[in-house]
């Protein structure tokens, strides 16, 4: 497995250590750089907003571990459960020697791949790309105690700067599980599966996990859980904003709202302001004034149509080769192949 490099970041490291190694793309400054700039441009935005890229810090990831348990969220089962049964034919049609997973950590979901490429003869690396670096490393260490004999490589990075840093291998197989393509803007979202598409050789192959339309009263409660985990999630991106850029937010005064958009197909996150109230963020030299009632949307989840997603992939330069569905019709996997020509 060919090593990728950072050669476009301020950081670039390679780090050894107990039989993996890690490019470090992204560190803390750069990090608290990126967030004062997201946090300086959605302060004064209309509506104010902030990218939910920002929720995954140590506590946040430790949250949303919690979000994947609860009985209303649905996605991480319905995954789960799909994977269980498609993937051995997802290793046979992909023939990938190298997995490289976006953003979802060493779940066992991951797991259920991995050991299917290697049933199949085929595995030689695994690339777990995340920008939390302490997940990162507990998820390269993993891999190495499961699969002594494969290279682990992982990098630390963020989707829009760092995904030429992945390294090449034998036959890829890049996985975005967990409906995360979701958290992508239309334009965006598209422009995230055109540079996917573009880092991929002829014939290597993409797999991407998506959330499926349904009844919205399940969409709000999947996002509006009755223990308060979510709610708890939402209101930790103003406790990182706090500590990373001296802010004085006080997340009590914040309730987390969700809505979803019939037209738009998504869900967004939302913190509304319990009363008038002023916060300054120190880092920034910014004061922010928030109306009593004033929301804050702190993340978009775009749910999709089979169909869509298909279409979606084709635009971007890929050919689908095979989807699968849960039982119930919740959720997606679609696996899809680089073409020989540039996308259309």
């Amino acid at each position: 497995m060919a090593s990728g490099s950072c050669s476009d970041a301020p950081v670039a490291v390679r780090v050894r250590a107990d039989g993996y190694s890690i490019s470090v793309c992204t560190d803390e400054a750069v990090q608290d750089r990126a967030l004062a700039a997201d946090v300086s441009a959605g302060l004064r935005s209309i509506p104010k907003d902030l990218p939910p890229k920002w929720f995954y810090d140590d506590e946040g990831s430790r949250l949303f571990g919690a979000i994947t348990r609860l009985p209303e969220y649905y996605p991480t089962r319905r995954e789960h459960e799909i994977l269980q049964r498609a993937a051995p034919e997802i290793a046979t049609l992909s023939g990938a020697g190298t997995l490289v997973e976006l953003g979802s950590g060493f779940s066992h979901k991951t797991r259920l791949l991995l050991d299917a490429m290697a049933a199949a003869g085929t595995l030689e690396g695994f690339v777990p790309f995340d920008v939390n670096q302490t997940a990162l490393r507990a998820t390269a260490a993993a891999a190495v105690e499961a699969y002594p004999d494969v290279a682990v490589h992982g990098v630390v990075g963020d989707f829009g700067a760092d995904l030429r840093s992945i390294p090449g291998g034998d036959r890829r197989l890049v996985a975005l599980l967990g409906g995360t393509i979701g958290n992508f803007p239309g334009p965006e979202r598209r422009k995230f599966l055109a540079e996917i598409a573009s880092l991929s050789s002829a014939g290597e192959t993409f797999l991407l996990g998506a959330d499926l339309v349904k009844d919205r009263s399940r969409l709000l409660a999947a996002y509006d859980d009755d223990a308060g985990v979510t709610a708890a999630f939402n209101r930790n991106v103003l406790g990182v904003i706090n500590r990373r850029l001296d802010a004085d937010f006080e997340p009590r005064r914040f309730t987390h709202v969700v809505t979803y958009d019939e037209e738009t197909q998504r869900i967004e996150m939302w913190l509304r302001s319990d009363g008038a109230q002023e916060v300054y963020v120190r880092r920034l030299d910014l004061r922010v004034s928030f109306d009593d009632g004033e929301a804050m949307r702190t993340e978009i989840s775009a749910k999709f149509r089979p169909t869509q997603i298909g279409d979606e992939l084709e635009a971007a330069g890929f050919s689908v080769l095979a989807q699968w569905l849960d039982a119930a019709g919740d959720f997606s996997l679609t696996l899809a192949r680089r073409g020989d020509g540039p996308p259309p």
